[in-house]
């Protein structure tokens, strides 16, 4: 083999080698995203069929429901156009309530039922997940300040407000 062509076969395989790193870095970057979806595009089916995917909204006033004897757990997410049922088995975060926004990650079930096995909730009064808030703005032109405040009762809109909720007193007093 002549210096020539072993400088090509070198160039070669290391282009094939970086191409073959690139398309399984590629593959796995693929099977570890996560979409998120709010409850209105749930409802209009635009969540594939089997895939894991995150749902965010607000807990639904009313809809907390616990299993006596177990830590399963139902409540249900809205983007206060659309609900969707969701069950986790687990701790909930000290911070879920109703009202509150709340991002959880799982599948739907064929019953329509979001299955979870991992529930965030917001850190404080004022956050809300930017992925709900983006949703709710885009869905309602609401801000994130206006997204948990009462509903126009001209709107039409038949809901309760949702609960406003202190904030925690400070550790140090």
């Amino acid at each position: 083999m002549t210096p020539r062509r072993r400088r090509m076969a070198l160039v070669l395989g290391i282009v094939g080698g970086v191409s073959l790193a690139g398309a399984l870095a590629l593959s796995a970057f693929r099977q570890n995203v996560t979409f998120f979806f709010d409850p209105t595009q749930v409802a209009a089916g635009e969540v594939p069929a089997g895939e894991r995917f995150r749902l965010g909204g607000m807990v639904t006033q009313g809809s907390l429901h616990r299993a006596p004897g177990s830590l399963e757990v139902r409540f249900v997410v809205t983007d206060f156009s659309h609900d969707v049922p969701v069950s986790y088995t687990g701790v909930l975060p000290d911070l879920f309530r109703e009202g509150a926004g709340v991002v959880a990650h799982g599948q739907m079930r064929h019953d329509g039922t979001f299955v979870a096995d991992e529930v965030l909730a917001k850190h404080d009064e004022k956050y809300m997940p930017p992925e709900v808030a983006r949703s709710l703005k885009k869905r309602h032109g609401q801000s994130r300040a206006d997204a948990t405040a009462a509903p126009d009762p001209s709107s039409g809109d038949s809901r309760p407000p949702p609960a406003a909720h202190a904030p925690p007193p400070s550790a140090g007093t």
